[in-house]
């Protein structure tokens, strides 16, 4: 090929000025239309409320410039990360046994070393921990049991790397499945490994949406003029891209009576990371507030205008979600299933795989929708809401230590 057609693409460019202009007339300049119009739009609502979800706090700017308030979840939150790496347990071990098959040199050294975090956690792990240390209020009569579960995960897992260290003939796919993730009638994994992830994802959920939906409620919103804004990542960086797999706009629209709009919440993944330090700084609250209206007003006026433009065309309406119900011939799904049940284990364990396989799923869809739905549906008490893998199962007593 020849040079004198390669060298013009490497040339720096620069479009007309005229068109620049004209270009920058309509919405790419600080003096534009579309700049105009979104700060008219922003007076206007200025006293409605703003919520802010970010990977780690809710934070509620009540509108009129009085001062914003947050509530915390996450790593920030009692519990979570203790429930996170019991549940993460289950995990690891086909981690490793994977780690193996592909020749990753560090996998006997990995085993090795969790053996050593679960026997630690053993020894902290009680009834008494659960209760007075880690404290949560959503598991409150029940830090017993908890106790029991994280006892019986620890032990589990240690025997059977133990013994699969020990013949490393057994450290295979089949051989984790049926003895140590999803037995049946084991007398070493009495309770499948895979309950437990279960009941962990339930059990972190239920502390966090509780949480939400007590704060939430006593902040008595005005449903039908709230703009939400979910920013950054929420979970892991591909998934919950969409209202329909965002588990905060389940719960959102289930704390509003059901009447929170999709076009309320707007996903960006891209906006200025909020962090709570900013809200103890005056200045930095108010332009950050004032950067998130106008970035949730500048989506809003594309929406309206529209409908205006093409009033007599086919409007956009987003298909409801409707979970569907597993059959006894059900070989593939494209959603999470809906859970009809607590002992409906099919459905739970088909939603952990679906978790995983999708990239675009929250791991916590797993168990979201309907830990939220329990709560909603019975005054946000903790207690009544049956977890799968956790309510209706017996975990072995820990012995004393």
């Amino acid at each position: 090929m020849s040079t004198e057609y390669i060298k013009p693409l490497l040339l720096p460019y620069s479009p007309d000025e005229t068109f620049l202009e004209l270009f920058q007339a309509f919405t790419a300049g600080p003096d534009s239309i579309g700049a105009h119009y979104t700060r008219e739009m922003m007076q206007r609502t200025f006293a409605d409320p703003l919520l802010v979800v970010t990977s780690t706090d809710l934070v509620l700017f009540p509108g009129g410039g009085r001062k914003p308030r947050f509530e915390s979840y996450r790593n920030r939150n009692r519990g979570f990360i203790e429930m996170a790496a019991v549940s993460h347990v289950g995990a690891a071990v086909p981690w490793i046994i994977r780690q193996r098959e592909i020749g990753d040199p560090n996998w006997r050294a990995d085993a090795l070393r969790f053996i050593d975090k679960l026997t630690a956690v053993r020894a902290v792990n009680s009834e008494a921990h659960w209760r007075d240390i880690v404290c949560v209020s959503a598991y409150a009569g029940f830090e017993d049991k908890v106790a029991d579960l994280v006892d019986y995960t620890c032990a589990v897992t240690t025997a059977f790397l133990k013994k699969v260290l020990a013949d490393e003939r057994l450290m295979t796919f089949d051989y984790v499945r049926e003895q140590y993730l999803d037995p049946t009638d084991c007398v070493e994994v009495p309770v499948p490994i895979n309950d437990m992830m279960a009941a962990t994802f339930g059990l972190a959920m239920l502390d966090s949406s509780y949480r939400f939906i007590e704060w939430l409620r006593s902040e008595s919103l005005d449903w039908k003029r709230l703009m939400v804004m979910l920013n950054g990542a929420n979970g892991r960086l591909s998934g919950g891209l969409s209202v329909e797999k965002s588990n905060m706009y389940h719960l959102l629209w289930q704390v509003s009576g059901q009447c929170l709009s999709p076009e309320q919440f707007y996903i960006i993944p891209y906006a200025r990371q909020l962090t709570l330090a900013d809200l103890t700084d005056p200045i930095k609250v108010a332009t950050t507030e004032l950067e998130y209206r106008r970035i949730w007003q500048n989506l809003r006026a594309n929406v309206e205008l529209g409908r205006l433009m093409f009033e007599k065309y086919p409007a956009y309406q987003p298909k409801p979600l409707v979970a569907s119900v597993l059959g006894p011939q059900t070989k593939t799904v494209d959603q999470l299933p809906a859970i009809l049940s607590p002992d409906d284990r099919r459905t739970v364990m088909t939603r952990l795989r679906v978790v995983m396989e999708d990239p675009t799923q929250l791991v916590s869809n797993a168990a979201a929708d309907y830990v939220i739905d329990q709560l909603c549906a019975n005054g946000n008490q903790p207690s009544k809401v049956a977890i799968p893998g956790f309510t209706n199962v017996s975990y072995p007593r820990r012995q004393a230590r």
